[in-house]
């Protein structure tokens, strides 16, 4: 677990060196996911590049041109993978030099929802703690995103760790293994699923009657089986954008995919992040991914 959150966070700063203004976000993306394959280990999920507004879930797209601007703010969510063993952790790079208060309260809300992680603590009293960080700092945290459990190939796994009281008394038990993740907002405080969908779960095979549709679903059930994964990353079955996303599509419609629609927030309000991925001990916890 210590070798894969060293390498979650070694893909995230390597992420962030190349994030500029005028950089491709497909660029950064192949560079990320690329590193940590040279480096012998999987993908946990296909790298976040979510901007501004978008808080979570966005990767780019097969042939995406899409560049990075002057006033973005980035949010980097990325893993690595070993054995089923995943990494799961975020920051947040603001280019736009505008928006560093929300880039640091959710350092700060990470950090002071990190000192109160041990065995026996409710999940309330952690989301207390991040919304309390975040509200002194005069924002908002997301209340319908959290941190969440971590399984053996399972990256959100039951426990859901909320980023404000939401009177959970579930307790944080030695040994598990979860993800902190405060949001935050200076919008409405929520968010909602847009149209934009590039990462995909597999669900289950099906009836599928187009040949290229087969043959990608046979690549996932294959490849693909218990992660999240792009759909730029089938382009080796078909290589053809149009079809690809064709055959994508009749996959979701006959059920063996479940989307992660890329998360707006409802207000179009700006949105900062920080994740880190905790063992939980009795006095404490251990910090596995923290940037």
């Amino acid at each position: 677990m210590k070798d894969v959150g060293k390498a979650s966070v070694e893909a995230m700063l390597k992420a962030k060196q190349l994030i500029k203004p005028g950089a491709k976000l497909l660029d950064v993306a192949d560079a990320a996911e690329k590193f940590l394959k040279e480096k012998g280990y999987g993908i946990a999920f296909p790298i976040n590049l979510s901007i501004n507004e978008q808080a979570a879930h966005y990767t780019p797209t097969l042939s995406d041109e899409k560049v990075f601007g002057d006033d973005d703010v980035v949010k980097i969510d990325f893993g690595a993978e070993r054995d089923g063993i995943l990494g799961d952790g975020a920051l947040t790079v603001d280019l736009s030099g505008k928006y560093q208060k929300m880039v640091d309260a959710a350092s700060a809300a990470l950090d002071n929802a990190i000192s109160t992680v041990r065995h026996g603590v409710t999940v309330r009293r952690i989301g207390a703690e991040i919304a309390s960080t975040i509200e002194k700092a005069g924002f908002k945290p997301i209340r319908n995103l959290g941190g969440h459990g971590i399984h053996s190939h399972e990256l959100h796994a039951e426990l859901f760790i909320p980023n404000y009281d939401n009177g959970d008394d579930t307790v944080l038990e030695e040994g598990m293994t979860v993800a902190i993740e405060p949001f935050v907002t200076d919008g409405r405080g929520m968010v909602v699923d847009s149209d934009l969908i590039e990462i995909y779960s597999f669900a289950g095979t099906a009836a599928i009657r187009s040949p290229d549709a087969r043959a990608l679903m046979n690549e996932i059930a294959a490849k693909y089986p218990t992660e999240p994964f792009a759909a730029r990353w089938l382009s080796n079955v078909i290589d053809s954008k149009f079809r690809l996303y064709a055959a994508v599509r009749e996959l979701l419609r006959s059920g063996c995919l479940s989307p992660h629609p890329t998360l707006i927030e409802a207000g179009n309000g700006m949105v900062t992040q920080a994740e880190a991925e905790l063992v939980v001990g009795k006095g404490g916890c251990e910090i596995v991914t923290k940037v």
